[in-house]
């Protein structure tokens, strides 16, 4: 008898130097969930160094097998409507990471975030900042202390070059979501 997978939203913002390690832990969440890909308008939209934008969009549907939600009207409905059993949002870059801390509804992540907190389900954030321990330092305490809110564990990606920047380990999506989903902070959050 087969299980039926979870639903999982999985949001992308604008941090495009961590696709690469984004992509390299989808095998393990494809494994165990059913996932809906979700970018913002940023990220759907943008050509970088790091790729075009719609070579990932490209790559997620053909990964997931469903169309990227780019849109505020699309993502509302994963609330009541269309309901996900846990939404993860990696990466989140510190502008999003702002947004969620002050209520802000502006984007397709914010939205689907907005629109999935509401059932009281996971919302599990692999940020990547460059001002982790400066002007974001407040916006990642404020949701620590958030009902429904978890942390991919992270560190500092570049002390030397980057020393006030911040990142998720992306090696740890699959645990850290399913320890959201038993309700437990995956520890230690900061590595």
């Amino acid at each position: 008898m087969s299980m039926e997978k979870k639903r999982l939203g999985l949001a992308l913002c604008g941090s495009y130097c961590t696709y690469d390690k984004l992509f390299a832990a989808l095998p393990g969440l494809l494994e165990r969930y059913e996932l809906i890909p979700i970018m913002s308008d940023t990220a759907a939209e943008t050509d970088t160094r790091f790729g075009r934008a719609s070579e990932h969009i490209r790559r997620l549907t053909e990964l997931t097998g469903r169309r990227v939600v780019t849109t505020v009207a699309e993502a509302e409905p994963l609330g009541p409507k269309e309901p996900l059993d846990a939404l993860l949002i990696a990466p989140c870059t510190g502008n999003t990471l702002a947004k969620l801390a002050h209520g802000i509804t502006d984007s397709s992540v914010t939205m689907a975030a907005k629109a999935h907190l509401r059932n009281g389900r996971p919302l599990v954030i692999a940020f990547s900042t460059n001002d982790g321990l400066s002007g974001s330092a407040e916006n990642i305490g404020r949701l620590l202390n958030r009902k429904h809110v978890y942390f991919v564990p992270f560190g500092q990606d570049d002390p030397v070059k980057k020393p006030r920047s911040l990142q998720a380990d992306f090696a740890r999506l699959t645990e850290t979501v399913e320890a959201a989903l038993r309700g437990e902070q995956l520890q230690p959050i900061l590595r």
